[in-house]
C-alpha cells in the first residue's frame, strides 16, 4: 500500500531529477519496465531506457522552471497528484495532474500527466 510518504519522497526525487537532468535520477524514479505518457491519449514510452532518453531529449533547464506541489490523493498503489507549474520565461503556468502507480519499492511503474495552460 502506498501512503503519503512514499508519494512526497517520489516527487522530491523528481524534482531533484527535473533540477539535474541526470539519467541516474531520472532512473531512480522508474522501474525498469515502467510506462510514461505525457497525455492520456498519447502512446506510453516504455520501459525506464526509453523514459530517461525522451526526458534527457526534452528537458527542462534549470531555472527555467518552479514547481509547486497542491494536494494529494491516494488509491490502492496509485497516487493522484495535483500540481502547478510556472515557466516565467515563457510567461506560461500550467496546472497538471499526475496519476503515478507505485511499484512496493516505491518507484513508479506507470506515469500519466494531463497539464492545462492556465487561463486558456
Amino acid at each position: 500500500m502506498t501512503d503519503t510518504q512514499t508519494v512526497q519522497d517520489w516527487v522530491d526525487g523528481y524534482r531533484r531529477a527535473w533540477e539535474s537532468n541526470d539519467a541516474d535520477d531520472i532512473r531512480a524514479l522508474f522501474t525498469e519496465d515502467a510506462t510514461y505518457r505525457d497525455a492520456p491519449w498519447e502512446e506510453p514510452r516504455e520501459g525506464v531506457d526509453a523514459i530517461v532518453a525522451n526526458w534527457l531529449e526534452h528537458r527542462d533547464e534549470p531555472g527555467e522552471w518552479s514547481f509547486e506541489l497542491g494536494a494529494v490523493h491516494l488509491d490502492g498503489d496509485t497516487a493522484f497528484v495535483q500540481a502547478a507549474t510556472d515557466y516565467p520565461v515563457r510567461g506560461v503556468v500550467y496546472d497538471n495532474l499526475w496519476v503515478i502507480a507505485f511499484a512496493g519499492d516505491g518507484r513508479a511503474r506507470d506515469f500519466t500527466e494531463w497539464y492545462m495552460k492556465r487561463g486558456s
